[in-house]
């Protein structure tokens, strides 16, 4: 949605706090990534399934990290500290070798997306944990490789098919965080040339007051039904039977 360099430059003179809520997507992505480190075993073989430029690596500071991605999609990417350029449908890995595996906003890129939750659910150990985060409410991404938005009951529904355990299955706010995510959506459009004029007076309130204020007033949504994504954790169940080669 925005320009990489123009985030990253924003990410630098942004107090943290504010950054939190402005952009409780990534927020709380942090935090359940935080998680997954704390409940890992500390030579714990992690795979990132869809790494990308493998930023989530921080997060597993002295772990065993593994990063594979196909390494298409976005031409403003750097592949260059994947571990391995791979196929998520078809692991280049051996049955029951991760403790966990991470699959961090990318599900929706994938044309069989069942395929490779059967994949992770092999290379998983009994008793591993699979930490997903998907976009729900979402604009079109990484050209052509965007196939998919899952709801709660669809994300459900592929991760049981595969033999997972739901474990915990938790959308990223509601309503207001949403919309908050909309209006700042506005300032995509003035990133450019003179328009850049326009980003300028418009930021404080599209990309600053209003996001915050919708931050606070999400405690009102108490259904979730409109929401920016889903957290879903899921296990390997210690005994369970082979996945049908369908």
């Amino acid at each position: 949605m925005f320009d990489q360099r123009l985030l990253s430059t924003l990410k630098k003179i942004i107090p943290q706090f504010i950054q939190k809520r402005i952009d409780p997507f990534e927020a709380l992505g942090n935090s359940f990534l935080k998680k997954a480190n704390e409940e890992t075993s500390p030579d714990a073989l992690v795979l990132d399934a869809g790494a990308g430029e493998c930023e989530h690596k921080a997060f597993f500071n002295g772990k065993k990290y593994i990063s594979i991605d196909f390494a298409e999609g976005d031409a403003s990417y750097n592949y260059r500290n994947l571990s391995i350029i791979g196929d998520l449908h078809k692991l280049p890995f051996k049955d029951n070798i991760f403790e966990i595996a991470i699959n961090i906003v990318v599900l929706e890129h994938l044309r069989e997306p069942k395929d490779a939750l059967k994949e992770l659910y092999r290379v998983i150990k009994p008793g591993g944990l699979l930490y997903i985060k998907v976009p729900f409410c979402w604009e079109e991404h990484q050209y052509p490789y965007d196939f998919f938005r899952f709801t709660s009951f669809g994300l459900r529904y592929l991760l049981e098919a595969s033999k997972f355990e739901v474990i915990s299955l938790e959308p990223i706010g509601g309503f207001f965080w949403l919309l908050g995510r909309r209006l700042m959506g506005v300032l995509q459009f003035f990133q450019e040339g003179w328009k850049y004029i326009f980003f300028l007076l418009l930021a404080p309130i599209f990309g600053l007051f209003l996001p915050i204020a919708c931050y606070y007033l999400d405690h009102f949504d108490k259904e979730r039904n409109y929401t920016m994504g889903y957290l879903c954790i899921a296990q390997r169940p210690e005994k369970y039977g082979e996945l049908s080669k369908e």
